[in-house]
């Protein structure tokens, strides 16, 4: 999870940079086009194309529009805020990935998880102070919008993954992407710019490394046990602000960070607790 959370902050300052060229639907449809021809060629390494028919297609549609919605959402929203921000309102996320886990995935949500998902979120308010003028604007609304999105994504798959392979789960996803964005991105399409290619070859890279580690994530961890982890996302957008931007943390960023930190790792030394507990 980790090591989803770092390219995906990556493909998100990719997308913020290019968001300021192309349409949203246009971003999204590319990231889909880009990144399937690495899903065929990693599917093909793998010699499992016969797993990937096997699939819940209800669930993978329900899938792929939320996906779609998200990156849409999110395209706009990080056009007009600083990515430090957006993160901020999309750390509304895990918590409701926590909150969907018990009666929709039936999983049972540890007294420790709810106060180290908690203590995230006091870490992310404490860490980057959102005003009330960043929440109440579109932009704000829309980034507020693609974390439900991602969500409720997100528990979508630990469900289909329940019964389909991790290809599937990363291949009809792209495509449904690729296949209903770009068409719905068509009447506004804009011409693609030479030097913004090295972009799209990294948007496709980190969009396709994401998307297979946070699917592997989801589907070997439960989710209210991994999503405490995306708040990691934090020292990653801190870190882009400064090699980017040349914006230097403050006392309270520090703190928040600390607090962040120490609630995902209590989350796991929870699970190790209990996994020891039950198989000595």
């Amino acid at each position: 999870m980790l090591l989803a959370v770092m390219l995906f902050s990556a493909m998100d300052t990719i997308i913020k940079a290019l968001s300021a060229h192309y349409p949203p639907l246009q971003i999204a449809a590319m990231r889909g086009a880009l990144t399937l021809p690495l899903i065929a060629l990693w599917i093909q390494w793998r010699g499992s194309w016969a797993a990937v028919w096997q699939a819940r297609w209800p669930l993978h549609l329900l899938r792929g529009g939320l996906v779609i919605a998200m990156l849409v959402l999110f395209t706009y929203g990080v056009r007009g805020l600083p990515l430090t921000h957006a993160y901020t309102l999309m750390f509304f996320a895990p918590l409701l990935i926590t909150v969907l886990a018990w009666p929709v995935l039936g999983e049972r949500v540890p007294r420790a998880h709810w106060w180290a998902v908690g203590g995230g979120l006091l870490g992310v308010l404490v860490a980057l102070r959102p005003s009330a003028e960043g929440f109440a604007s579109w932009s704000g609304l829309a980034v507020l919008g693609a974390a439900v999105c991602y969500a409720v994504s997100a528990v979508v798959t630990r469900l289909s993954s329940r019964t389909d392979s991790k290809d599937s789960l990363v291949l009809w996803v792209m495509v449904i992407l690729t296949v209903v964005a770009g068409a719905l991105a068509l009447p506004q399409w804009l011409p693609l710019q030479a030097h913004h290619l090295p972009l799209w070859a990294g948007l496709a890279a980190s969009g396709f490394l994401a998307q297979l580690a946070i699917t592997e994530a989801f589907r070997h961890g439960q989710a209210s046990a991994v999503a405490p982890f995306e708040y990691t996302a934090l020292a990653w957008s801190l870190g882009i602000d400064w090699l980017v931007w040349q914006q230097l943390p403050d006392a309270f960023t520090l703190l928040g960070g600390a607090i962040i930190v120490g609630s995902g790792l209590y989350v796991l030394r929870h699970e190790q607790v209990h996994a020891t507990a039950e198989h000595p």
